[in-house]
Protein backbone atom coordinates (compact mmCIF):
# COMPACT_ATOMS: atom_id res chain seq x y z
CA UNK A 1 0.00 0.00 0.00
CA UNK A 2 1.39 3.70 -0.57
CA UNK A 3 1.81 5.43 2.55
CA UNK A 4 4.66 7.56 4.23
CA UNK A 5 8.47 6.94 3.13
CA UNK A 6 9.36 3.65 4.72
CA UNK A 7 12.76 2.19 5.56
CA UNK A 8 13.25 -0.58 2.74
CA UNK A 9 13.22 -3.53 4.33
CA UNK A 10 10.74 -6.64 4.82
CA UNK A 11 7.92 -6.11 2.01
CA UNK A 12 9.10 -3.02 0.68
CA UNK A 13 7.44 -1.39 -2.00
CA UNK A 14 9.30 -0.74 -5.10
CA UNK A 15 8.00 1.49 -7.85
CA UNK A 16 9.72 3.55 -10.64
CA UNK A 17 9.02 6.07 -13.56
CA UNK A 18 9.51 9.40 -14.99
CA UNK A 19 7.49 12.41 -16.12
CA UNK A 20 8.73 15.57 -17.38
CA UNK A 21 5.85 17.40 -19.06
CA UNK A 22 2.31 17.79 -18.52
CA UNK A 23 0.02 15.01 -20.17
CA UNK A 24 -2.73 13.63 -18.47
CA UNK A 25 -4.55 11.53 -21.22
CA UNK A 26 -7.85 9.70 -19.85
CA UNK A 27 -8.83 6.68 -21.76
CA UNK A 28 -12.60 5.67 -22.24
CA UNK A 29 -13.85 4.15 -19.48
CA UNK A 30 -14.66 0.37 -18.91
CA UNK A 31 -15.70 -0.84 -15.52
CA UNK A 32 -11.72 1.37 -14.58
CA UNK A 33 -10.63 3.77 -16.22
CA UNK A 34 -6.90 4.13 -17.09
CA UNK A 35 -4.62 7.71 -17.19
CA UNK A 36 -1.62 7.61 -19.03
CA UNK A 37 0.86 9.48 -16.03
CA UNK A 38 3.25 10.06 -18.51
CA UNK A 39 4.50 8.55 -22.27
CA UNK A 40 8.20 8.19 -22.19
CA UNK A 41 10.24 9.68 -25.49
CA UNK A 42 8.13 13.26 -26.09
CA UNK A 43 11.24 14.50 -27.79
CA UNK A 44 10.49 12.71 -31.04
CA UNK A 45 13.31 9.68 -31.13
CA UNK A 46 16.12 10.93 -28.91
CA UNK A 47 14.34 9.80 -25.63
CA UNK A 48 16.60 11.95 -23.09
CA UNK A 49 13.38 11.01 -20.14
CA UNK A 50 14.12 7.21 -20.83
CA UNK A 51 12.31 4.41 -23.08
CA UNK A 52 11.31 0.41 -22.04
CA UNK A 53 10.40 0.34 -18.42
CA UNK A 54 10.50 -3.25 -17.37
CA UNK A 55 10.33 -2.45 -13.39
CA UNK A 56 7.17 -2.21 -11.32
CA UNK A 57 7.32 1.20 -9.53
CA UNK A 58 8.46 2.48 -5.98
CA UNK A 59 6.61 5.54 -4.17
CA UNK A 60 7.47 7.89 -1.07
CA UNK A 61 3.56 8.72 -0.87
CA UNK A 62 3.23 10.86 -3.31
CA UNK A 63 5.54 10.42 -6.34
CA UNK A 64 6.49 7.95 -8.36
CA UNK A 65 9.78 6.56 -9.14
CA UNK A 66 10.93 4.00 -11.36
CA UNK A 67 13.70 2.75 -13.81
CA UNK A 68 14.03 2.53 -18.19
CA UNK A 69 16.53 0.09 -19.83
CA UNK A 70 17.42 2.18 -22.77
CA UNK A 71 16.92 6.21 -23.35
CA UNK A 72 18.93 8.92 -21.98
CA UNK A 73 22.16 8.73 -23.33
CA UNK A 74 20.89 5.16 -24.31
CA UNK A 75 21.87 3.50 -21.17
CA UNK A 76 18.37 3.69 -19.60
CA UNK A 77 17.62 6.25 -16.66
CA UNK A 78 15.98 6.55 -13.13
CA UNK A 79 12.92 8.61 -13.06
CA UNK A 80 10.66 10.05 -10.96
CA UNK A 81 7.15 11.43 -11.92
CA UNK A 82 4.74 14.27 -9.27
CA UNK A 83 1.49 15.33 -9.70
CA UNK A 84 1.54 18.98 -11.03
CA UNK A 85 -0.68 22.08 -9.83
CA UNK A 86 -2.92 21.80 -12.40
CA UNK A 87 -3.95 18.33 -12.01
CA UNK A 88 -1.30 16.67 -14.66
CA UNK A 89 1.76 14.94 -13.64
CA UNK A 90 5.50 16.35 -14.49
CA UNK A 91 8.46 13.94 -15.46
CA UNK A 92 12.04 14.42 -14.08
CA UNK A 93 14.98 12.11 -15.10
CA UNK A 94 17.33 12.20 -11.35
CA UNK A 95 19.66 9.75 -12.49
CA UNK A 96 21.08 9.34 -16.45
CA UNK A 97 23.14 6.15 -16.75
CA UNK A 98 26.64 6.43 -19.12
CA UNK A 99 27.17 2.98 -19.40
CA UNK A 100 30.58 3.15 -17.83
CA UNK A 101 31.31 2.50 -14.05
CA UNK A 102 28.16 3.80 -12.97
CA UNK A 103 25.88 1.30 -14.39
CA UNK A 104 24.11 0.36 -17.48
CA UNK A 105 20.42 -1.11 -18.99
CA UNK A 106 18.83 -1.17 -15.58
CA UNK A 107 16.03 -4.26 -16.49
CA UNK A 108 13.46 -5.88 -14.41
CA UNK A 109 14.37 -3.58 -11.57
CA UNK A 110 12.39 -1.73 -8.95
CA UNK A 111 13.71 0.59 -6.61
CA UNK A 112 13.62 0.53 -2.93
CA UNK A 113 14.32 3.52 0.04
CA UNK A 114 15.88 3.41 3.02
CA UNK A 115 14.33 5.29 5.86
CA UNK A 116 16.34 8.30 4.81
CA UNK A 117 15.05 8.42 1.62
CA UNK A 118 17.62 6.97 -0.74
CA UNK A 119 17.11 4.90 -3.46
CA UNK A 120 18.75 1.29 -4.49
CA UNK A 121 18.52 -0.78 -7.33
CA UNK A 122 20.42 -2.62 -9.87
CA UNK A 123 21.63 -2.14 -13.52
CA UNK A 124 22.33 -5.38 -15.57
CA UNK A 125 25.50 -4.24 -17.49
CA UNK A 126 28.26 -1.53 -17.16
CA UNK A 127 30.64 -0.72 -13.76
CA UNK A 128 34.48 -1.82 -14.53
CA UNK A 129 34.28 -4.85 -15.72
CA UNK A 130 30.34 -4.83 -17.82
CA UNK A 131 28.35 -7.56 -15.70
CA UNK A 132 26.47 -5.10 -13.60
CA UNK A 133 26.09 -2.78 -10.70
CA UNK A 134 24.47 -2.24 -7.39
CA UNK A 135 23.89 1.61 -7.04
CA UNK A 136 22.34 3.68 -4.49
CA UNK A 137 21.15 7.25 -4.90
CA UNK A 138 20.99 10.32 -2.53
CA UNK A 139 18.90 13.14 -2.63
CA UNK A 140 20.99 16.20 -2.74
CA UNK A 141 18.95 19.39 -2.35
CA UNK A 142 16.94 19.29 -5.80
CA UNK A 143 19.52 16.78 -7.05
CA UNK A 144 20.66 13.16 -6.66
CA UNK A 145 23.83 11.08 -6.49
CA UNK A 146 24.24 7.88 -7.87
CA UNK A 147 27.58 5.84 -5.78
CA UNK A 148 28.00 2.01 -7.39
CA UNK A 149 27.96 0.09 -3.94
CA UNK A 150 29.11 -2.93 -5.66
CA UNK A 151 30.12 -4.08 -9.47
CA UNK A 152 30.36 -7.86 -10.09
CA UNK A 153 33.35 -9.36 -11.72
CA UNK A 154 31.88 -11.99 -13.97
CA UNK A 155 32.69 -15.57 -13.28
CA UNK A 156 31.92 -17.31 -10.18
CA UNK A 157 30.99 -13.89 -8.47
CA UNK A 158 28.27 -13.84 -10.69
CA UNK A 159 26.64 -11.28 -13.38
CA UNK A 160 23.56 -9.32 -14.89
CA UNK A 161 21.73 -8.34 -11.75
CA UNK A 162 18.35 -8.24 -13.24
CA UNK A 163 15.61 -8.24 -10.67
CA UNK A 164 15.47 -5.44 -7.71
CA UNK A 165 16.99 -5.53 -4.04
CA UNK A 166 15.57 -6.45 -0.56
CA UNK A 167 16.93 -4.56 2.83
CA UNK A 168 16.84 -6.35 6.17
CA UNK A 169 16.38 -4.42 9.39
CA UNK A 170 20.12 -4.44 9.73
CA UNK A 171 20.58 -2.68 6.47
CA UNK A 172 21.68 -5.74 4.56
CA UNK A 173 20.94 -5.75 0.76
CA UNK A 174 19.82 -8.83 -1.10
CA UNK A 175 19.46 -9.36 -4.64
CA UNK A 176 20.08 -12.17 -7.68
CA UNK A 177 22.21 -12.27 -10.29
CA UNK A 178 21.10 -14.05 -13.93
CA UNK A 179 24.33 -15.57 -15.06
CA UNK A 180 27.61 -16.58 -12.98
CA UNK A 181 28.86 -18.38 -9.87
CA UNK A 182 30.23 -21.92 -10.09
CA UNK A 183 27.80 -23.26 -12.41
CA UNK A 184 26.98 -20.38 -14.30
CA UNK A 185 23.28 -20.51 -13.83
CA UNK A 186 23.39 -17.49 -11.58
CA UNK A 187 23.36 -16.46 -7.73
CA UNK A 188 21.59 -15.05 -4.80
CA UNK A 189 23.89 -12.65 -2.86
CA UNK A 190 23.71 -10.51 0.02
CA UNK A 191 25.51 -6.86 0.08
CA UNK A 192 26.72 -6.21 3.92
CA UNK A 193 28.09 -2.79 5.14
CA UNK A 194 31.08 -2.77 7.68
CA UNK A 195 33.33 -0.20 7.95
CA UNK A 196 32.01 2.54 5.30
CA UNK A 197 32.61 -0.39 2.41
CA UNK A 198 30.03 -2.79 1.31
CA UNK A 199 30.84 -6.83 1.14
CA UNK A 200 29.57 -9.49 -0.94
CA UNK A 201 28.78 -12.86 -0.69
CA UNK A 202 27.06 -15.72 -2.58
CA UNK A 203 24.52 -16.87 -0.19
CA UNK A 204 22.95 -19.56 -3.04
CA UNK A 205 23.13 -21.14 -5.99
CA UNK A 206 20.07 -22.24 -7.65
CA UNK A 207 20.70 -25.46 -9.71
CA UNK A 208 17.72 -24.68 -12.06
CA UNK A 209 19.23 -21.07 -12.90
CA UNK A 210 17.60 -17.61 -11.49
CA UNK A 211 15.71 -16.01 -13.87
CA UNK A 212 14.21 -12.31 -13.65
CA UNK A 213 12.13 -12.87 -10.42
CA UNK A 214 13.16 -10.82 -7.12
CA UNK A 215 13.44 -12.33 -3.67
CA UNK A 216 11.40 -11.50 -0.75
CA UNK A 217 11.65 -12.11 2.74
CA UNK A 218 9.64 -12.76 6.62
CA UNK A 219 9.89 -11.70 10.19
CA UNK A 220 12.45 -14.98 10.63
CA UNK A 221 14.77 -13.27 8.42
CA UNK A 222 14.22 -16.32 6.15
CA UNK A 223 14.41 -15.70 2.23
CA UNK A 224 12.24 -16.74 -0.79
CA UNK A 225 12.65 -16.77 -4.53
CA UNK A 226 11.55 -18.18 -7.30
CA UNK A 227 13.71 -19.87 -10.60
CA UNK A 228 11.84 -20.34 -13.91
CA UNK A 229 11.57 -24.30 -12.77
CA UNK A 230 11.38 -23.84 -8.97
CA UNK A 231 10.56 -21.69 -5.62
CA UNK A 232 13.34 -21.84 -2.86
CA UNK A 233 13.78 -20.91 0.85
CA UNK A 234 16.88 -19.90 2.40
CA UNK A 235 16.95 -19.53 6.05
CA UNK A 236 19.49 -18.21 8.11
CA UNK A 237 21.39 -21.07 9.73
CA UNK A 238 22.87 -19.36 12.48
CA UNK A 239 26.59 -18.79 11.39
CA UNK A 240 25.80 -15.95 9.18
CA UNK A 241 24.88 -18.60 6.25
CA UNK A 242 21.65 -19.72 4.93
CA UNK A 243 20.10 -23.12 4.29
CA UNK A 244 18.46 -23.97 1.25
CA UNK A 245 15.46 -25.79 0.09
CA UNK A 246 13.63 -26.29 -2.73
CA UNK A 247 9.76 -25.81 -1.22
CA UNK A 248 8.08 -26.17 -5.05
CA UNK A 249 8.96 -27.64 -8.41
CA UNK A 250 7.11 -26.43 -11.41
CA UNK A 251 5.58 -29.27 -13.75
CA UNK A 252 3.81 -27.51 -16.27
CA UNK A 253 0.72 -27.36 -18.12
CA UNK A 254 -1.94 -28.76 -17.57
CA UNK A 255 -1.83 -28.70 -13.99
CA UNK A 256 1.02 -26.47 -13.03
CA UNK A 257 2.90 -23.53 -14.03
CA UNK A 258 6.42 -22.85 -15.48
CA UNK A 259 8.74 -20.01 -15.82
CA UNK A 260 8.11 -18.36 -12.75
CA UNK A 261 9.45 -14.76 -13.52
CA UNK A 262 7.44 -12.50 -10.85
CA UNK A 263 8.70 -12.38 -7.80
CA UNK A 264 6.88 -13.80 -4.74
CA UNK A 265 4.87 -12.47 -2.05
CA UNK A 266 3.98 -13.46 1.05
CA UNK A 267 0.70 -13.19 2.89
CA UNK A 268 -1.08 -14.39 5.90
CA UNK A 269 1.71 -16.92 5.54
CA UNK A 270 1.31 -18.50 2.38
CA UNK A 271 3.50 -17.46 -0.75
CA UNK A 272 2.20 -16.58 -3.85
CA UNK A 273 3.66 -16.05 -6.85
CA UNK A 274 3.25 -15.97 -11.07
CA UNK A 275 4.43 -18.16 -14.08
CA UNK A 276 4.85 -17.10 -17.30
CA UNK A 277 3.52 -20.50 -18.80
CA UNK A 278 2.15 -23.13 -17.60
CA UNK A 279 -1.42 -24.08 -16.50
CA UNK A 280 -4.49 -25.41 -18.78
CA UNK A 281 -3.39 -23.52 -21.70
CA UNK A 282 0.01 -23.08 -20.86
CA UNK A 283 -0.72 -19.31 -21.07
CA UNK A 284 0.79 -18.69 -17.60
CA UNK A 285 -0.86 -19.23 -13.88
CA UNK A 286 -1.31 -17.72 -10.09
CA UNK A 287 -0.16 -20.14 -7.52
CA UNK A 288 -0.59 -20.23 -3.69
CA UNK A 289 2.23 -22.13 -1.53
CA UNK A 290 0.90 -23.37 1.93
CA UNK A 291 3.11 -24.52 4.56
CA UNK A 292 2.20 -28.32 5.76
CA UNK A 293 3.74 -30.34 7.85
CA UNK A 294 7.70 -31.02 8.38
CA UNK A 295 8.60 -27.95 6.58
CA UNK A 296 7.17 -29.29 3.42
CA UNK A 297 4.23 -26.68 1.48
CA UNK A 298 1.61 -27.74 -1.16
CA UNK A 299 0.58 -25.97 -3.92
CA UNK A 300 -2.93 -24.83 -5.92
CA UNK A 301 -3.38 -22.87 -8.59
CA UNK A 302 -5.64 -19.98 -7.98
CA UNK A 303 -5.92 -19.39 -11.81
CA UNK A 304 -4.68 -20.61 -15.56
CA UNK A 305 -4.73 -17.85 -18.30
CA UNK A 306 -7.01 -18.82 -21.18
CA UNK A 307 -5.37 -15.67 -23.36
CA UNK A 308 -7.04 -14.60 -26.52
CA UNK A 309 -10.20 -11.89 -26.28
CA UNK A 310 -11.21 -13.26 -23.20
CA UNK A 311 -8.51 -13.38 -20.86
CA UNK A 312 -4.45 -12.41 -20.84
CA UNK A 313 -1.82 -14.47 -21.54
CA UNK A 314 2.01 -14.57 -20.03
CA UNK A 315 1.62 -13.35 -16.70
CA UNK A 316 5.52 -11.86 -16.10
CA UNK A 317 5.17 -9.65 -13.06
CA UNK A 318 4.10 -10.52 -9.74
CA UNK A 319 1.15 -9.94 -7.62
CA UNK A 320 0.15 -7.20 -5.20
CA UNK A 321 -2.42 -7.53 -2.32
CA UNK A 322 -5.72 -5.22 -1.09
CA UNK A 323 -6.85 -5.47 2.32
CA UNK A 324 -9.66 -7.37 1.72
CA UNK A 325 -7.20 -10.26 0.27
CA UNK A 326 -7.99 -9.86 -3.75
CA UNK A 327 -5.18 -10.29 -5.77
CA UNK A 328 -3.75 -7.96 -8.32
CA UNK A 329 -1.42 -8.11 -11.50
CA UNK A 330 -1.03 -8.09 -15.44
CA UNK A 331 0.14 -10.09 -18.08
CA UNK A 332 2.34 -8.98 -20.83
CA UNK A 333 -0.05 -10.14 -23.73
CA UNK A 334 -3.72 -11.50 -24.49
CA UNK A 335 -6.92 -8.89 -23.93
CA UNK A 336 -9.49 -8.28 -26.31
CA UNK A 337 -8.03 -5.73 -28.20
CA UNK A 338 -5.33 -6.41 -31.34
CA UNK A 339 -4.36 -10.01 -32.46
CA UNK A 340 -2.23 -10.92 -29.77
CA UNK A 341 -3.97 -8.14 -27.45
CA UNK A 342 -1.33 -5.46 -25.96
CA UNK A 343 -1.67 -7.10 -22.13
CA UNK A 344 -4.64 -6.56 -19.91
CA UNK A 345 -4.57 -5.62 -15.65
CA UNK A 346 -6.70 -7.95 -13.67
CA UNK A 347 -8.09 -8.78 -10.55
CA UNK A 348 -8.45 -12.22 -8.41
CA UNK A 349 -11.58 -11.87 -6.46
CA UNK A 350 -10.87 -12.98 -3.03
CA UNK A 351 -13.35 -16.35 -2.40
CA UNK A 352 -16.13 -16.21 0.31
CA UNK A 353 -15.88 -19.22 2.45
CA UNK A 354 -14.53 -22.07 0.97
CA UNK A 355 -15.21 -20.64 -2.32
CA UNK A 356 -12.53 -19.90 -5.38
CA UNK A 357 -10.69 -16.69 -6.54
CA UNK A 358 -12.73 -15.43 -9.61
CA UNK A 359 -11.07 -13.10 -12.36
CA UNK A 360 -12.02 -9.76 -13.62
CA UNK A 361 -10.29 -7.82 -16.37
CA UNK A 362 -9.94 -4.34 -15.00
CA UNK A 363 -8.11 -2.66 -18.27
CA UNK A 364 -7.34 -4.27 -21.56
CA UNK A 365 -4.50 -2.26 -23.13
CA UNK A 366 -4.96 -1.25 -26.55
CA UNK A 367 -1.29 -0.42 -27.90
CA UNK A 368 -2.12 3.59 -27.73
CA UNK A 369 -2.66 3.46 -23.94
CA UNK A 370 0.27 0.83 -23.59
CA UNK A 371 1.62 -2.50 -24.64
CA UNK A 372 3.32 -5.51 -22.03
CA UNK A 373 3.28 -4.27 -18.86
CA UNK A 374 6.32 -6.38 -17.83
CA UNK A 375 6.39 -4.83 -14.25
CA UNK A 376 4.36 -5.42 -11.06
CA UNK A 377 1.48 -3.19 -9.84
CA UNK A 378 1.73 -1.10 -6.38
CA UNK A 379 -1.98 0.04 -4.90
CA UNK A 380 -3.10 2.94 -3.04
CA UNK A 381 -5.41 3.26 -0.35
CA UNK A 382 -8.09 4.34 -2.60
CA UNK A 383 -7.70 1.39 -4.54
CA UNK A 384 -6.00 3.27 -7.25
CA UNK A 385 -3.16 0.64 -9.34
CA UNK A 386 -0.42 2.13 -10.88
CA UNK A 387 2.29 0.35 -13.30
CA UNK A 388 4.49 0.48 -16.36
CA UNK A 389 4.52 -0.40 -19.69
CA UNK A 390 7.43 -1.47 -21.85
CA UNK A 391 6.21 -0.49 -25.17
CA UNK A 392 3.15 1.29 -26.53
CA UNK A 393 1.25 4.57 -25.44
CA UNK A 394 1.82 7.89 -27.54
CA UNK A 395 5.36 7.46 -28.74
CA UNK A 396 5.62 3.83 -28.75
CA UNK A 397 8.20 3.92 -25.99
CA UNK A 398 6.54 2.91 -23.14
CA UNK A 399 3.97 4.55 -20.61
CA UNK A 400 3.09 5.09 -16.82
CA UNK A 401 -0.30 4.28 -16.21
CA UNK A 402 -3.00 4.19 -13.34
CA UNK A 403 -6.18 2.33 -13.26
CA UNK A 404 -8.26 4.00 -11.06
CA UNK A 405 -11.90 1.92 -10.01
CA UNK A 406 -13.77 4.95 -10.76
CA UNK A 407 -16.49 3.32 -13.15
CA UNK A 408 -18.74 0.41 -12.17
CA UNK A 409 -20.02 -2.49 -14.32
CA UNK A 410 -22.67 -2.37 -16.55
CA UNK A 411 -25.57 -4.62 -15.07
CA UNK A 412 -26.56 -6.93 -17.63
CA UNK A 413 -29.57 -9.13 -18.13
CA UNK A 414 -29.30 -12.80 -19.44
CA UNK A 415 -32.48 -13.88 -21.20
CA UNK A 416 -33.02 -17.77 -22.23
CA UNK A 417 -35.02 -19.55 -24.81
CA UNK A 418 -35.16 -23.19 -26.16
CA UNK A 419 -36.44 -24.46 -29.69
CA UNK A 420 -38.23 -27.60 -29.71
CA UNK A 421 -40.33 -27.66 -26.53
CA UNK A 422 -40.99 -29.89 -25.48
CA UNK A 423 -39.48 -32.49 -27.76
CA UNK A 424 -38.65 -36.23 -27.99
CA UNK A 425 -36.03 -38.51 -26.75
CA UNK A 426 -33.03 -37.72 -29.15
CA UNK A 427 -33.95 -34.70 -30.87
CA UNK A 428 -31.82 -31.98 -31.17
CA UNK A 429 -32.67 -29.11 -28.79
CA UNK A 430 -30.93 -25.63 -28.82
CA UNK A 431 -30.56 -23.08 -26.17
CA UNK A 432 -29.71 -19.79 -26.79
CA UNK A 433 -28.94 -17.19 -24.33
CA UNK A 434 -28.87 -13.46 -24.87
CA UNK A 435 -27.18 -11.15 -22.78
CA UNK A 436 -27.50 -7.21 -22.68
CA UNK A 437 -26.44 -5.13 -22.97
CA UNK A 438 -23.88 -7.08 -25.24
CA UNK A 439 -20.81 -7.84 -23.64
CA UNK A 440 -17.78 -8.26 -26.10
CA UNK A 441 -17.63 -11.79 -28.48
CA UNK A 442 -15.71 -14.75 -27.29
CA UNK A 443 -17.05 -14.52 -23.56
CA UNK A 444 -18.60 -18.15 -21.69
CA UNK A 445 -22.23 -18.68 -21.22
CA UNK A 446 -22.36 -21.75 -18.99
CA UNK A 447 -25.77 -23.78 -19.68
CA UNK A 448 -26.56 -25.60 -16.00
CA UNK A 449 -29.04 -27.93 -14.85
CA UNK A 450 -28.71 -27.25 -11.00
CA UNK A 451 -25.50 -27.04 -10.10
CA UNK A 452 -24.41 -29.40 -13.41
CA UNK A 453 -22.85 -27.97 -16.35
CA UNK A 454 -24.57 -29.06 -19.73
CA UNK A 455 -22.38 -27.52 -21.72
CA UNK A 456 -21.24 -23.84 -22.42
CA UNK A 457 -20.87 -21.26 -25.63
CA UNK A 458 -19.51 -18.71 -26.84
CA UNK A 459 -20.69 -15.28 -27.22
CA UNK A 460 -21.44 -13.31 -30.17
CA UNK A 461 -23.16 -10.39 -31.30
CA UNK A 462 -24.56 -11.02 -27.29
CA UNK A 463 -25.89 -14.36 -27.97
CA UNK A 464 -25.02 -18.09 -27.51
CA UNK A 465 -26.06 -21.59 -27.83
CA UNK A 466 -25.68 -24.89 -26.84
CA UNK A 467 -27.29 -28.07 -28.40
CA UNK A 468 -28.20 -31.32 -26.93
CA UNK A 469 -29.83 -34.54 -27.77
CA UNK A 470 -29.28 -36.23 -24.14
CA UNK A 471 -31.37 -34.86 -22.12
CA UNK A 472 -33.63 -37.25 -20.19
CA UNK A 473 -37.70 -37.92 -20.81
CA UNK A 474 -39.16 -35.82 -18.45
CA UNK A 475 -38.45 -31.80 -17.41
CA UNK A 476 -34.95 -30.56 -16.81
CA UNK A 477 -34.36 -27.05 -15.52
CA UNK A 478 -31.67 -25.26 -17.62
CA UNK A 479 -30.40 -21.79 -17.12
CA UNK A 480 -27.45 -19.68 -18.83
CA UNK A 481 -24.86 -17.73 -16.77
CA UNK A 482 -22.86 -15.08 -17.55
CA UNK A 483 -19.86 -14.27 -15.57
CA UNK A 484 -19.38 -10.76 -16.65
CA UNK A 485 -15.93 -9.30 -17.09
CA UNK A 486 -14.24 -5.71 -15.91
CA UNK A 487 -17.00 -3.52 -17.57
CA UNK A 488 -20.10 -5.78 -17.79
CA UNK A 489 -21.70 -7.68 -14.14
CA UNK A 490 -22.57 -11.31 -14.30
CA UNK A 491 -26.01 -12.23 -14.92
CA UNK A 492 -27.89 -15.20 -14.55
CA UNK A 493 -31.15 -16.32 -17.01
CA UNK A 494 -34.72 -16.89 -16.33
CA UNK A 495 -35.51 -21.07 -15.85
CA UNK A 496 -36.55 -22.78 -18.74
CA UNK A 497 -38.09 -25.95 -17.89
CA UNK A 498 -37.39 -27.82 -21.40
CA UNK A 499 -39.68 -31.19 -21.36
CA UNK A 500 -38.75 -34.37 -23.09
CA UNK A 501 -41.95 -36.55 -23.68
CA UNK A 502 -41.91 -40.46 -24.36
CA UNK A 503 -41.97 -41.64 -28.26
CA UNK A 504 -44.96 -42.66 -29.56
CA UNK A 505 -45.42 -46.23 -29.41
Amino acid sequence: MIGKRQPASIGALTLALLSTLLLLVARPAQAQTETQLWDFCPDGGTCADGSQSYSSLATDGTNFYGTTFDGGLSFGTVFEVSPNSIGGWNENVIYTFTGGTDGAHPRSSPLIFDSLGNLYGTAQYGGPNQYGVVFELSPQGANWTETVLYSFAGGTDGYSPVSGLIMDPSGNLYGTTLFGGVSQNGTVFELSLSGGAWSKQTIYEPSTGTGYAGLTMDAKGSVYGATPLAVFELSPNGDGGFNSTVIHTFTGTPKDGMQAEGTPVLQGGKLYGTTEFGGVENLGTVYELSPVKNGKWTEKILHSFKGGVKDGDECYAGIVFDPAGNIYGTTISGGKFGVGGDGIVFELVAPVGTGSYKEKILWNFNGTDGTAPFGGLILDSAGNLYGTTQVGGTYGDGTVFEVAPSGTAATTTTTLTSSLNPSTPGEAVTFTAAVTPTPFDGETITFKHGSTVLGTGLLSGGSASYTTSTLPVGTTSVEAVYGGDGDFDASTSNVVKQVVDKAAD
